[in-house]
């Protein structure tokens, strides 16, 4: 068996290169792979159940049904550019779908998945306008509220979220933020502990223990694989 973990693919349109690396991976996946575990802003923004669905996510919508089709299992994270995705990926995908994160069994270890967005508990700000927007009261607005302005906050986030990368690196330390983050879920019983969100990637092994930061499939095309009870870094090389 094989488990196959990414994150961050932060996807716009179907010509950009990220996208078409993409369905070029998720289409010739490995064989053996049972579990596609996705760890959150694999769009740049959904919110929500829309219908008819984004016109530029139908063609990975698409092929995402294709590798449930196969057998894949699919594990949705949500991350802090995509949420409210229980209704459409449940129905559409039959995928498995977390708003935080999870410890889960991974051939008999205890491993925790997530986004890795609230790991830094000093970033207050962030924090409560995460809260507000994966509100239930945000989600039941949702479907009430046009596509044109759902389009309009897609784009005021990203502006958002760009513009902070920069000030964010500077203020905090986010290896030691992670690393510490990861003990923390050792001394818990976590085996491994594998986590999305800051582009960073990163395979630290401590004795039984492993820690993965995935990176991201913007310019890093890095994902995580699991097999034969052994977690790795890997690059994706088309072709």
């Amino acid at each position: 068996m094989r488990k196959i973990f990414i994150a961050d693919a932060h996807l716009r349109n179907p010509g950009d290169a990220n996208y078409r690396k993409l369905l070029a991976f998720l289409r010739e996946l490995p064989a053996g792979t049972d579990t596609l575990y996705i760890l959150g802003d694999l769009f740049e923004f959904w919110i929500g159940d829309p219908e008819p669905v984004y016109p530029h996510y139908r063609e990975i919508v698409d092929c995402l049904k294709e590798v449930r089709g196969r057998g894949v299992r699919i594990v949705y994270f949500e991350g802090n550019h995509d949420f409210h995705l229980a209704g459409f990926f449940t129905r559409e995908l039959q995928a498995e779908v977390y708003r935080e994160g999870e410890v889960v069994d991974i051939g008999g270890n205890r491993v925790y998945l997530g986004h890795g967005d609230l790991i830094n508990r000093e970033d207050y700000r962030y924090r409560i306008f995460r809260g507000v927007l994966h509100s239930r009261a945000a989600g039941a607005l949702v479907p009430l509220v046009s596509r044109r302005l759902t389009s309009k906050t897609a784009e005021y986030l990203s502006r958002r979220s760009s513009g902070k990368h920069e000030y964010r690196r500077h203020r905090w330390d986010y290896p030691k933020i992670m690393a510490g983050f990861a003990r923390e879920r050792f001394r818990e019983g976590c085996d491994s502990v594998i986590i999305g969100h800051f582009h960073r990637p990163t395979l630290q092994r401590e004795g039984t223990h492993t820690f993965i930061a995935l990176g991201d499939w913007i310019t890093q095309f890095s994902y995580a694989q699991w097999e034969d009870g052994i977690f790795t870094l890997e690059r994706y090389q088309e072709g």
